[in-house]
């Protein structure tokens, strides 16, 4: 690799960031003002809630930079704090009725996204970075 070639983790960046402008931009256009780091938190909620330290540790951020950006997506109506049923003294995050219907108008955007991908690479390429991609999630997210 030259030094004007970028690595790999840049290759795998940059189509990651574009998608995530273009969610971020189609929220936006729909009225929800969600930043960057709000979005990489929200994504992490899962379905059932997470608890703060999850959120934190999935979005790498400190516990108490996790909870500031709850606290602003739950001003926003996006995340709702319940009690967790598997222990009384937690609190899960999850998913108000409005962040899930942020999260509903993202993801037709991404598929949209992966279709241009599919049709600029073709659908053999395509599958093979996908397969490739899920191979390397095995070694790479201690969340899968």
């Amino acid at each position: 690799m030259t030094d004007a070639e970028p690595n790999t983790g840049l290759l795998l960046f940059y189509p990651y960031r574009a998608l995530e402008s273009r969610v971020l931009a189609a929220l936006a256009d729909a009225g929800f003002a969600v930043t960057l780091a709000q979005a990489r938190l929200l994504q992490r909620v899962a379905e059932g809630g997470s608890r703060l330290t999850d959120l934190a540790a999935q979005a790498q951020v400190t516990k108490q930079a996790a909870g500031g950006l709850v606290d602003q997506l739950e001003r926003q109506g996006l995340v709702e704090r319940v009690p967790d049923p598997s222990d009384g003294r937690a609190r899960l995050v999850r998913l108000a009725a409005r962040g899930q219907a942020a999260a509903a108008l993202a993801a037709p955007v991404v598929t949209a996204v992966e279709a241009e991908w599919a049709a600029h690479l073709g659908p053999e390429a395509m599958a093979a970075l996908r397969a490739a991609l899920t191979r390397l999630r095995e070694i790479t997210d201690p969340w899968a």
